[in-house]
């Protein structure tokens, strides 16, 4: 901290008085020492709130303004550097995406969307190529909010048959996401007008697939701690991966720790060291594998802050809505993810970041980060039910009174929100769901909201008490009142593979895990109608 030396003048500005009052013998006073004391001892009993020196008070009063310029120009600076940071990442996103994705052809007719292309979209990421059946794509928060294009045709001939002139209803098509562009890889579904009757192509709720244009060479493993399956099962895949595939293989720290304590011959295994080369793991990476439950799939997914390679989840816990293979036929399955065609789940994703109250001298806007499952905002230790302000797409949606609130998106809707009330969603289905927890009103039912909204949660200045957030259970940060917490569909959704298809390894899984409709089968020897 910075310490300023303030120099006390006198009345005329003559600096200090007391240097004046010695150069000068003349000037009347013939004791200085006592002069000192005496102010000396003046300046001890009067405390700086009895002071009453104009020239204090009003010193006092200009550094309080000056005060509140610098923190003004803070606060402008913080504005400024989040908005650049914002429009960092949207350039980035974009640069990113016109390198690794090949651009569609020329549109035809005027028409956004290729419509005589295959329906497929090539994704070049390194060595994959990811052919979707579907696009569902997403890029930043404009692009998918407008219509971009249309086609209305001319009206049609006079009929020569009659005396009124018919004309021709105006026919036009509609595709959303492409700003104008031709070269937009990122389409939504094509929405077409024909004679009155609205039609649509290329529904989300096709299987997508996924094959290699070349072998993935770089393999990384994921494996939940403290178990003795999940270390014995990491020892031998491994060794299977280096000696039967060639692969390079990384692992955790941790892993690599248990590995060479098994066998010096695991030294080939690569690891990181600290955050910055994790963040260079993707461009690295073609394959994750997991080694545990849902929870060890949630940790994979977040150790990548952008793209995600595909993730084989091996079901080696206690629940497994995400990871369908067995672990005891990893060499089948392995076999058959690396020699391809395999069916994948885009499971999205939320991108959440906080503001800070503007009106706090510590203003900022906290980095962004990304949930596979939900975010709550509950009340903590507090008695006081939450008091949350709601808004989507600066909308106001409700304000809740309760125990809290989940944002989850529909891979988390058979987690946390499904047993606070929510429903179950297959994971494709674009969407954010708004589930309340314990509401202190018998009205409040859950939503859903479109893939496109923005949502933001903020604790109003009349709270009582502040609330607590965290992120897929983890990161639990306060929220106190004034701050905000925002969420949104993240650009980059987790791709994992099934061991059927989608929709058949969803419903094995709520079969299977909850149990779901389960009931005796009705007796056929009951009463009967007459």
């Amino acid at each position: 901290m910075s310490t300023y030396k303030l120099n006390y003048t006198d009345s005329f500005g003559n600096g200090d008085a007391n240097s004046s009052l010695r150069s000068n013998p003349e000037n009347g006073f013939s004791d200085l020492s006592q002069s000192e004391k005496a102010v000396q001892e003046l300046l001890t009993q009067q405390t700086p709130m009895q002071a009453t020196d104009d020239h204090l008070i009003e010193f006092s009063e200009a550094l309080r303004t000056v005060a509140k310029a610098l923190r003004g120009s803070a606060e402008g600076k913080a504005l400024a550097q989040a908005e650049a940071a914002e429009w960092k990442r949207r350039y980035e996103l974009e640069r990113s995406k016109n390198q690794e994705l090949l651009l569609p052809k020329a549109p035809l007719n005027g028409v956004c969307a290729d419509e005589t292309n295959s329906k497929g979209m090539d994704h070049l990421a390194k060595s994959a190529r990811l052919h979707v059946q579907e696009n569902n794509g997403k890029t930043g928060r404009s692009s998918l909010e407008r219509i971009c294009s249309h086609d209305v045709l001319q009206d049609g001939e006079a009929n020569n048959g009659c005396n009124n002139k018919l004309k021709r209803k105006a026919s036009f098509k509609l595709s959303w996401g492409c700003k104008g562009q031709a070269n937009d890889q990122h389409k939504k579904e094509i929405v077409s007008f024909e004679s009155g009757n609205i039609t649509t192509a290329d529904r989300s709720s096709k299987q997508i697939s996924l094959t290699w244009e070349t072998n993935p060479q770089t393999v990384i493993i994921f494996t939940k701690p403290n178990s003795t399956s999940v270390r014995l099962l990491s020892v031998e895949m491994v060794r299977w991966l280096r000696d039967h595939k060639e692969s390079n293989v990384y692992v955790e720290p941790r892993v690599k720790a248990e590995l060479l304590s098994e066998s010096s011959s695991f030294d080939f295994v690569q690891t990181w060291e600290d955050d910055k080369e994790i963040s260079l793991l993707h461009p690295k990476v073609d394959l994750v594998i997991t080694l545990g439950g849902d929870g060890t799939v949630l940790w994979a997914a977040s150790m990548f802050k952008g793209p995600v390679p595909p993730i084989v989840p091996f079901s080696m816990g206690s629940l497994g809505f995400m990871t369908p293979f067995h672990s005891e036929q990893y060499r089948d399955c392995l076999e058959a993810v690396i020699r391809g065609p395999i069916s994948i789940t885009l499971r999205h994703r939320l991108q959440c970041h906080i503001i800070r109250d503007k009106a706090r001298h510590d203003y900022e806007t906290e980095e962004n980060t990304l949930v596979l499952n939900e975010v709550t905002i509950d009340r903590g230790i507090s008695s006081y039910l939450t008091n949350l302000e709601c808004y989507c797409d600066n909308s106001f949606v409700t304000c809740v009174q309760g125990d809290g609130l989940i944002l989850s998106t529909t891979s988390g809707s058979t987690a946390y929100s499904l047993a606070a009330g929510g429903s179950m969603v297959h994971p494709q289905v674009p969407g954010i769901l708004f589930t309340p927890i314990c509401p202190h009103s018998l009205s409040f039912r859950p939503l859903i909201l479109p893939d496109h909204v923005t949502v933001r949660v903020q604790v109003p200045f009349n709270s009582r008490s502040s609330a607590w957030v965290s992120f897929d259970g983890k990161g639990r940060k306060q929220l106190e009142a004034g701050d905000a917490l925002v969420c949104s569909i993240a650009p980059w959704p987790v791709s994992t593979a099934c061991q059927v298809e989608s929709t058949h390894d969803f419903l094995r899984s709520i079969h299977d895990g909850l149990h779901w409709n389960l009931r005796k089968t009705q007796s056929s020897d009951g009463p009967r109608d007459t």
